[in-house]
């Protein structure tokens, strides 16, 4: 057995342990530390499969975001989560219903799965000789896909800035910092000197 394959089932086992530890945990904060195995685990399926782009985009946007911000949010709020556990065994019978007929479907899928002719030597057409897989997406993206990429970024901007400006509301009554107000300040106005005599208050 080779290490290639020796590495693939120990990731892949790390990936199912994760994941049901991450269902199963009882503590939601242990939920989220399994979660991000299941992440560094699938990550490194990637790096196997010579997809290292995926993998490095696994950890810095999963693991070093969306996890940690996970971790943050249930760490500091003071959730409930018998009571909600309380409230989702009613949906059980439910959700197990789902989860049946989605295994069935990935049985029907993966029972009928073929791999066409001509997938390995296209898969080679995209890929330029000696070019690593990172590199070749770049090449892919800032070359043939650029104005799609970059149109992509305004979109995605556009939408942070529509969701700023929706949420961004000024109420009545709540003191704002003005900045302008306290750079152009006279200090003969904003101090004024009292003479507090001893025993007596302002």
């Amino acid at each position: 057995m080779t290490i290639a394959a020796i590495s693939f089932y120990l990731f892949a086992a790390a990936l199912l342990v994760g994941g049901l530890f991450t269902v199963i945990s009882r503590n939601p904060v242990h939920s989220v530390l399994w979660l991000i195995l299941s992440f560094v685990s699938a990550a490194g399926l990637f790096v196997l499969l010579g997809a290292e782009f995926v993998a490095m985009l696994l950890i810095i946007v999963y693991v070093g975001a969306v996890a940690v911000l996970f971790l943050f949010v249930v760490m500091m709020l003071d959730v409930d989560f018998a009571e909600l556990k309380a409230e989702m065994a009613k949906y059980m019978p439910l959700a197990l219903l789902i989860g049946v007929i989605l295994l069935m479907q990935f049985g029907i899928a993966f029972g009928n799965w073929q791999v066409a002719d001509g997938a390995e030597a296209a898969r080679r057409a995209v890929t330029p000789e000696g070019v690593k897989n990172t590199a070749a997406l770049g090449l892919l993206l800032y070359d043939q896909y650029f104005i799609l990429f970059q149109l992509a970024g305004l979109i995605l901007l556009v939408a942070m800035v529509g969701a700023i400006v929706l949420t961004l509301r000024h109420r009545e009554g709540v003191k704002r910092q003005d900045v302008l107000a306290q750079m152009y300040r006279d200090p003969a106005k904003a101090m004024e000197l009292k003479d507090v005599r001893p025993g007596q208050g302002l």
